[in-house]
């Protein structure tokens, strides 16, 4: 009998034991979570570098840069000035062309979230005939590539009047964003529970209303993560625009290239340029980087 409740005693001790990590063990867990955190710290900095430098580079004088790097400036953090940036809002290229990029990034994000969404819920919900085929058809133009249809629609739109304008380029934008927009869209809006749907069109909700009220906010997470991969997409294009805008259209990535390619040594509007066409696509992101993340993660999980 002693033996037997010796026994138990043991493999209750056993069991607390495995049951409960030992001391080695969590300093392990501790020390190992503290150099994933190290590492991706570090791997973060180095990520944030070149920014980190354009920056530096863009509050410096044009003598400072070619002097010596921009790690000097640590050194002599006295000699940082904001000339460059006087000179690029006397620059009426550069400012002109940021207004340009908003005009053509803004309205192309906007258009793709908006008829993205529509369609999307649409080839989810709606029943109409050929839905499956017409949603493959929406599918395949994602393998398209943009190089093939540049000239043909810069002949288009030649004829039509719309070369060189901001609306050509917005429209190029929106055409190439739809298919992605609505292959994210509608099998994220498929995994909405039906009974949801239901319950609301037993209540009276009509397909807007049902749209607007129901998958509208669940559907908040994908929403906010297109908007972010179509803005950045947009902003930092280079390629459409360079076929499609001319000298009083053209966004900021095809007027710095120009400043460069007219002006080489034209550093300290070059400088400030750049850190300004980089930072606004890294603000959006890191505002909504929560959004982001959920988006991301709810198509993972379900």
């Amino acid at each position: 009998m002693t033996t037997h409740a010796g026994s138990v005693g043991k493999v209750a001790d056993t069991g607390a034991v495995r049951g409960r990590p030992s001391v080695a063990g969590r300093i392990a867990g501790k020390l190992g979570g503290g150099l994933v955190r190290a590492f991706l710290l570090v791997v973060g900095l180095f990520w944030l570098v070149p920014t980190i430098g354009l920056l530096i580079s863009s509050l410096r004088s044009p003598e400072d840069m070619s002097a010596s790097g921009w790690w000097k400036v640590f050194g002599e953090p006295s000699r940082l000035t904001v000339d460059s940036y006087q000179k690029l809002l006397e620059n009426g290229d550069i400012t002109s062309s940021l207004w340009n990029t908003v005009l053509i990034t803004v309205p192309a994000t906007v258009l793709v979230v908006v008829i993205g969404s529509l369609a999307g819920y649409a080839f989810a919900w709606m029943e109409f005939p050929g839905r499956d085929w017409w949603f493959l058809a929406v599918v395949s133009l994602l393998v398209v590539p943009v190089q093939v249809a540049l000239i043909p629609i810069a002949e288009l739109f030649g004829n039509i009047g719309l070369f060189g304008t901001i609306t050509g380029v917005v429209l190029f934008h929106v055409g190439f964003g739809l298919p992605f927009a609505v292959f994210l869209l509608r099998n994220f809006f498929a995994e909405i529970p039906r009974e949801l749907l239901e319950a609301a069109r037993l209540d009276g909700a009509g397909e807007l209303r049902l749209f607007a009220r129901v998958v509208m906010p669940l559907g908040g997470p994908a929403i906010a993560s297109l908007g972010i991969f179509q803005f950045l997409w947009v902003w930092n294009d280079m390629l459409v625009a360079l076929v499609f805008t001319k000298s009083g259209t053209q966004p900021i990535t095809v007027a710095l290239q120009t400043q460069v390619r007219q002006f080489g040594n034209n550093i300290d509007v070059l400088a400030p340029g750049a850190f300004i066409s980089m930072v606004v696509p890294l603000a959006v992101f890191f505002a909504f980087q929560r959004q982001f993340v959920t988006g991301v993660m709810a198509g993972a999980v379900k």
